[in-house]
């Protein structure tokens, strides 16, 4: 529940102008159905009306009181003072020419986040979302990895990267069909906000547990912990090395947790959920592209029920490595199947704009420090 209670914002004339402001009212998103009622109700109104709000925020995709045409209008005023629709701020915003969308969030104190909004020809239209600004887990391929840690997002942080996506595709008559937490951060080392999220947005924009993936570096007790959730979420393994000097050299995590145990708890997850898990793969030209490392990576799998999606690597700044050539994906592929393990070759989505993890942000950031020198060169003059 909210740290706030409505009785805190009055709408005495005095105070208004002071508690109008974005940071001083209360987020709707942060609020739970029967705690918006309980605090309507505090404000002398019927406890039906939190569900008419409710109906108009994630039904309709309204996030503004004056549309909601069936409030008295002086509610409506009432209400516009003491709540507000989420703090995430567009800082930056670029389309693809497959339609693609990236955003990069200005957070109120400062800090950015990331989602991007894909669409496919199938007609589903998928949300990557952040659990975290920046990331802890400190993988060398990975631009957000690269930048580290700021701190963990809130659960509703996390939900309103997907209810704004949600309310602008109602809005083109088009729905939100899918969510995967790939964006910035590792979901699981924010493992009680992520878990949060995950009910609200199935509780409120009404898109399935089968319809999300989580993706994790493999935070071994957390996916041990998934798996008892109850959830039929669908859980990725970020691996991209069969052998832990190999893996431990590009994802720091691999220290802790070892392949083996990794895999060991993959088959837990698959025996309590009977969910695949899906493992994701970018190909590192002339590192881990080999049909002998295909070969090791169907053994790893074997017996286990699970998917390889392979994706040539998307280059960032801060990693020398290259993405594999067509014809080394293609044999990478091949290789694998003919061992009985099912791969895909992921779609590269928004290659002509910053649309991999991090890039917009340390984009931005670039561009900011080039500014920033140029500016004192200048002084200096």
């Amino acid at each position: 529940m909210s740290d706030h209670s409505p009785e805190d914002l009055s709408t005495d004339t005095e105070t208004q102008g002071e508690h109008s402001s974005l940071e001083s009212r209360i987020n709707v998103y942060g609020l739970s159905e029967p705690d918006l009622r309980a605090q309507l109700i505090e404000l002398g109104e019927p406890k039906f009306r939190a569900k008419q709000v409710s109906e108009w925020v994630y039904q309709t995709g309204v996030t503004s009181f004056s549309e909601m045409s069936n409030l008295p209008k002086n509610l409506r005023d009432r209400l516009s003072q003491i709540y507000c629709f989420g703090h995430l701020e567009i800082a930056v915003s670029q389309v693809s020419d497959d339609g693609t969308e990236k955003r990069l969030y200005r957070l109120p104190d400062g800090q950015m986040i990331e989602s991007v909004l894909m669409p496919y020809r199938d007609g589903r239209r998928t949300a990557c979302i952040s659990s975290q600004a920046g990331c802890a887990m400190g993988c060398s391929f990975c631009a957000t990895g690269q930048m580290g840690f700021a701190r963990h997002l809130s659960a509703e942080e996390i939900f309103e990267q997907a209810q704004t996506f949600s309310k602008e595709l109602q809005q083109r008559d088009e729905r939100l069909s899918n969510i995967v937490f790939m964006g910035m951060g590792e979901p699981f080392h924010n493992y009680d906000q992520l878990i949060k999220a995950i009910h609200m947005i199935k509780d409120r924009l009404g898109i399935g547990a089968r319809k999300m993936t989580v993706s994790t570096v493999g935070l071994v007790p957390k996916i041990k912990r998934f798996a008892q959730e109850g959830l039929q979420v669908k859980l990725a393994i970020s691996l991209h090395a069969t052998r832990d000097e190999d893996r431990s050299a590009i994802m720091p995590v691999n220290k802790k947790y070892p392949i083996l145990s990794l895999i060991e708890a993959c088959h837990e997850f698959v025996a309590a959920t009977r969910r695949r898990v899906t493992f994701e793969w970018a190909l590192i030209q002339g590192e881990n592209d080999s049909a002998a490392e295909a070969t090791r990576l169907a053994q790893l799998l074997k017996g286990l029920l699970c998917h390889v999606n392979v994706i040539p690597l998307n280059p960032t700044a801060g990693y020398e490595g290259a993405p594999s050539d067509s014809s080394r994906v293609n044999h990478f592929v091949e290789t694998l199947e003919k061992s009985g393990v099912p791969a895909t070759i992921r779609v590269r989505r928004g290659i002509d704009i910053d649309a991999g993890c991090g890039q917009l942000k340390s984009e931005v950031e670039r561009k900011k420090q080039a500014q920033k020198k140029e500016s004192e060169l200048i002084q200096i003059r």
